[in-house]
């Protein structure tokens, strides 16, 4: 058989959807971006006006646990039914609101930290010769070929009471007695900075890698020392990754489910556990709603004013 039988109904089927597309008053550029817009359509945004309904519902005994919206009448009339209650409970119960600033505080100190120690390693490894560069960057991305749960159920190994860092300790000498460090903020603190380092590290080395050697070369004849010469340009220069890691640390640590309750203690609340709470213990669906929409509206915040910083950055390099 020949190529061009192989090829020419792969062409004409390509001609006819992109005849298709013209007609429709689809252009190329549109073409591109239909295939990603409809997936977002259909598994982010009707998703999140369905959470959005349940959280106007209120909540029942049934299946589903909660009431209609709509409701057509024996005279073909249609009732609409919106309960603010939900929003207003969450708002008078302190439960809620110190598990949003408890979660916005975590994942605030969580990203820095991941900042502190993925920036000399974002740098050394894109400093670091190229036949050695793959290899540092392949132990960044190992963490991922094994599944997240395990890797947090090894930390509950290291920082159990009899887990190998107390084990290890007392065998020293260090200490008499183990040491709790289970089920405290603390453990958060390393199980979310552990998980998330390697999301701080790539965008920060993309960054520090494209940096021009030779203003750093022209910083240093200038005799500017080298921490200058890192606050006036390496940092700045390097901005636009430091603050696309630091979002993607802050946004999934505030949302973080699985560590804090497997290596928190009762008095870690952070916003996931409500949710599941609400969700799968109280079964209180127009809540557990309300509780979603309220931490998307915090969310965005940040992530605005940390997406604008990084377009007033690039427009500034621009």
């Amino acid at each position: 058989m020949s190529t061009g039988g192989l090829t020419s109904p792969r062409r004409r089927a390509w001609t006819f959807i992109t005849n298709g597309l013209r007609r429709l008053g689809i252009s190329g550029r549109s073409a591109v971006i239909l295939g990603p817009s409809l997936w977002l359509a259909i598994f982010f945004l009707i998703p999140l006006l369905v959470v959005f309904k349940i959280a106007l519902s209120a909540f029942a005994l049934g299946q589903p646990p909660y009431l209609p919206m709509f409701i057509w009448g024996a005279d073909e009339s249609l009732s609409i039914t919106l309960h603010f209650s939900n929003f207003l409970f969450i708002l008078q119960d302190a439960l809620y609101a110190n598990a949003y600033i408890n979660s916005v505080r975590i994942a605030a100190i969580s990203t820095v930290i991941s900042l502190v120690l993925a920036y000399p390693m974002a740098w050394f490894i894109a400093r670091s010769d190229d036949k050695y560069r793959n290899l540092l960057l392949m132990l960044v991305i190992l963490p991922f070929w094994t599944s997240f749960l395990l890797r947090v159920y090894a930390w509950m190994g290291f920082l159990g009471r009899n887990g190998i860092i107390n084990n290890a300790l007392i065998g020293l000498g260090i200490t008499d007695e183990p040491i709790t460090m289970l089920q405290t903020e603390g453990a958060v603190f390393v199980g979310i900075v552990y998980t998330y380092l390697p999301f701080m590290i790539l965008p920060i080395y993309t960054a520090l890698v494209k940096l021009d050697q030779s203003l750093i070369e022209a910083s240093a004849d200038l005799g500017a020392r080298p921490f200058m010469t890192f606050l006036t340009i390496t940092l700045p220069l390097s901005m636009p990754g430091v603050i696309a890691g630091s979002m993607l640390v802050f946004i999934p640590a505030i949302g973080e489910f699985v560590i804090p309750s497997l290596l928190g203690g009762a008095d870690t609340l952070m916003i996931g556990r409500v949710l599941w709470d609400e969700f799968f213990a109280n079964r209180d669906w127009p809540v557990a709603s309300a509780v979603a929409i309220v931490m998307l509206v915090i969310l965005v915040v940040p992530i605005m004013l940390l997406s604008r910083a990084q377009n007033a950055v690039v427009e500034k390099e621009a």
